[in-house]
């Protein structure tokens, strides 16, 4: 049992530094990948069994992490001119059974301020080693901030916040996970969401977002569709006017559970005190949130692994 908004500590003790981040299951272990913005860190990796047990694995991507060119133009470097660090947010890592690589997308940043804008590919042939970086790009010249990478079936999209936060883009992949094909879905004009987190449930595809509030934490949305690239439904409110104090980072599938995984962010001073917070999500009726008349049910401290 983890107790919302609390540190959480790793099987040395040591608090998990994970943020914004995700959960992939790999063979026999979870692997735990997010946001360490400490020393020369951008993304670190735990592993667990039991959800509940972490154990930290490595620093996957660094400042010193070793770059490649890929086919496609990206800028590489993962520091400034001038020494200082960039930023990196909301890493996402999912498995390619093609190539047997470990794929990375997140959101680039100079660091200084939010113009880059831009999406970041690295890749690794184990889940826990040390990733190589192939540079950031604006996917088609279109803004890339917060961000998500969702896997169905074999064909992998690329989802994030475009034309500063107005919009969300939904892109598809190419086969090897490193390049985006083409643009296949615009959604929510003017909306001004981010934070995308999707999933699927019993055949339809679920998009959770959270407005934009700064560290703040704000009224969540979701919304519905049967088909990716298809047409999704308008959104709406989820969880209570500020999400249990928590932004989305991702949903993930254990068994029959369906978890809500948020951040409870600390301000931009205090960012190492930011901690997670893992609910239940309980859909009633497929049928009713097709129609807008949805109700999820969300549970506030506490939260236990079930198989």
């Amino acid at each position: 049992m983890m107790q919302n908004g609390q540190p959480w500590l790793d099987t040395t003790g040591q608090p998990i530094h994970a943020h914004g981040g995700c959960i992939l299951k790999y063979q026999d272990w979870y692997y735990w990948y997010g946001e360490d913005r400490r020393a020369n860190y951008y993304v670190s990796c735990y592993r667990s069994q039991d959800l509940m047990h972490w154990e930290f694995r490595n620093h996957i991507l660094t400042t010193t992490s070793p770059f490649q060119a890929q086919r496609f133009k990206a800028e590489g470097g993962l520091v400034n001119a001038d020494g200082t660090k960039v930023n990196i947010e909301r890493p996402k890592v999912v498995y390619n059974p093609k190539t047997q690589q470990f794929v990375l997308w997140a959101h680039y940043e100079n660091g200084q301020d939010y113009t880059a804008a831009a999406a970041i590919v690295a890749s690794a042939t184990t889940p826990d080693g040390d990733f190589t970086e192939h540079g950031h790009f604006r996917p088609f010249g279109f803004m890339s901030r917060d961000c998500t990478v969702f896997v169905d079936a074999e064909q992998a999209y690329f989802i994030s916040a475009a034309r500063d936060n107005a919009d969300i883009h939904i892109y598809q992949l190419s086969g090897d996970y490193l390049n985006v094909t083409r643009l296949v879905n615009r959604l929510w004009s003017n909306e001004f969401r981010e934070a995308p987190a999707l999933f699927k449930h019993k055949g339809l595809y679920y998009m959770l977002t959270s407005g934009t509030s700064g560290w703040r934490p704000n009224q969540g949305k979701y919304a519905v569709a049967s088909a990716i690239e298809g047409n999704w439904s308008d959104l709406q409110d989820f969880g209570d006017a500020t999400t249990f104090a928590s932004q989305p980072a991702f949903v993930l599938k254990n068994g029959n559970q369906v978890i809500y995984v948020g951040d409870r962010w600390g301000s931009a001073e205090h960012y190492q005190d930011s901690s997670y917070v893992f609910l239940p999500l309980e859909i009633t009726s497929q049928r009713a949130l097709l129609k807008n008349k949805a109700r999820w049910f969300m549970a506030k401290q506490q939260f236990v692994f079930k198989d």
